[in-house]
Parts: structure tokens; C-alpha cells; sequence
């Protein structure tokens, strides 16, 4: 493998939930690898403020991930600035709720299969139809390495998780040879999402990882990289872990 093989040059790349954290990251690495990018979220000022610290031919565009009508509108969007969508991270999530699964309510409960699952579906979907079944592509899903795990407190997210690395399979066993369909299963990072399971226990969580530090977003970006490079061209329906160890350590790790 060489540093051409990581090379993104001419390939337009559509990142959701992208104005912070691993999106933000993520659109940061493409940028510099040559892609071209758009990113998108809810908020058009995070947006533009993000879109300031990414290098290179970027544009935003202001979408609810959880809204299929607001999905449609950005891919078109995406398209009609571009010509076309070569890479889809579907990174938008959301965890509104924390507790055992017994006390959780319907509405918060489809809220986060929304974002978390069915997004991914209807966002990959898109991309597809619109542009990935003529051209080819790459998807890349954001997961979690709670997908694998119980634990207490962010069960229901774990399940969203879950979901999101077998529907991984499930595409990449449809969409193959055109397009790749990978995942991501980060732990413990460095994000707002993930802010109460770090801020005030990092020094704790840490010492636990073999790696001895929680992850940085852009550890989650770099990996997506390689997923969306020449370098994984042979790699579909797969769920790379970067956790810092934690799946490895003794009592487990804790998720992003």
C-alpha cells in the first residue's frame, strides 16, 4: 500500500452529522485527501463555522438526518453542486435517552431508531438511486462498539448500533460489486454525543484501555479513510473496531 492508495482526488464525499466531531474530522481527512465534500446537519451555523475549518471544495447543507424528505433534498443538493456521490458516511446520531430499557418511552425510542437505523437506510438509499448505482461507490456507517456489548444506561442505543452493523452486512451483500458497504464501531471518543460517558471519568475510563486515552475523533476519521480509499477496495460488509482496546480489556470498555 502506498500514500496514493489513501488518496480521495476527483471523488465527491457527502458526510451527515458533520459540522463536529467525527464528522467534522472525517470531512477534514477527505478534504485533504482530494475529495470533494459536502457536509450536513441541522444547524447552518455550526454548519458554516465547520465549513471554515475544512480545506478545499466543501459546501454545506443545512438537513435533518431523521427527515427523509431533508435526506433527499441534500443528496440532490449534493449533486447539483458536484455531479454525483463516490462516498456516503452516514455519521448522524443520537441518544436521548439514558436509563434501563424498561422505563423507556415510545417517543424517544423511535426517535433513536430514526437517526441511528433508519437513516442509515434512507440515506444509503439515495445515494443509490441517485447516483452509486450508475457510478459506483462507497458507504461507510458509523456504529459503536456498544453494538456488541450490554451495558447499563445506553441500551437502546447499543440496540440502534447493533442494528446498523448487520444492516452493513445486509447492504453489502445487495449493493456488491458497485459499491462497498463498511462500518465503524468506535469506542469511547471525544464527542458532544459522548460527552457525559468521558467528562468528568476520562483519567478513570482511560486506564482501563490498553491504549491508556480515550479516542479522538479523528482516530474514527482516519480509519474512515482507509474505508473509503483504493487501499479497502476489496473490504465490503465489514465493521472495523477502533477503541483503543477496549473490547480486549479486562471488564470491557465503554462506548462512544
Amino acid at each position: 500500500m502506498t500514500l496514493m492508495d489513501l488518496r480521495l482526488d476527483g471523488q465527491v464525499a457527502l458526510v451527515t452529522g458533520g459540522s463536529r466531531g467525527i464528522g467534522l474530522a472525517t470531512a477534514r481527512r477527505f478534504a485533504e485527501a482530494g475529495a470533494s465534500v459536502m457536509i450536513t446537519s441541522r444547524k447552518a451555523d455550526a454548519l458554516e463555522a465547520a465549513s471554515k475549518e475544512i480545506p478545499g471544495e466543501v459546501a454545506w447543507f443545512s438537513a435533518n438526518a431523521g427527515d427523509p424528505d431533508q435526506a433527499k433534498d441534500c443528496v440532490e443538493a449534493t449533486i447539483e453542486r458536484f455531479g454525483r456521490v463516490d462516498v456516503l458516511v452516514n455519521n448522524a446520531g443520537t441518544n436521548p435517552y439514558f436509563g434501563p430499557l424498561v422505563g423507556l418511552d415510545l417517543p424517544r425510542a423511535t426517535k433513536t431508531v430514526q437517526l441511528n437505523q433508519t437513516a442509515v437506510l434512507v440515506w444509503t438509499q439515495l445515494a443509490v438511486e441517485q447516483s452509486m448505482r450508475e457510478r459506483g461507490g462507497c458507504v461507510i456507517n458509523v456504529a459503536s462498539v456498544g453494538g456488541y456489548s450490554v451495558e447499563p444506561g445506553i441500551g437502546w442505543y447499543n440496540v440502534t448500533k447493533a442494528a446498523v452493523i448487520h444492516l452493513t452486512r445486509q447492504l453489502a451483500g445487495e449493493l456488491g460489486p458497485a459499491v462497498r458497504v463498511n462500518a465503524i464501531a468506535p469506542g469511547l471518543v471525544r464527542t458532544h454525543l459522548a460527552r457525559a460517558l468521558w467528562e468528568n471519568a476520562e483519567e478513570a475510563v482511560s486506564r482501563r484501555l490498553p491504549m491508556r486515552r480515550i479516542g479522538e475523533p479523528d482516530d474514527i476519521a482516519k480509519a474512515a479513510l482507509f474505508l473509503a480509499s483504493d487501499a479497502a477496495s476489496w473490504i465490503t460488509g465489514q465493521t472495523l473496531v477502533v477503541d483503543g482496546g477496549a473490547m480486549v480489556a479486562p471488564g470491557g470498555g465503554v462506548s462512544a
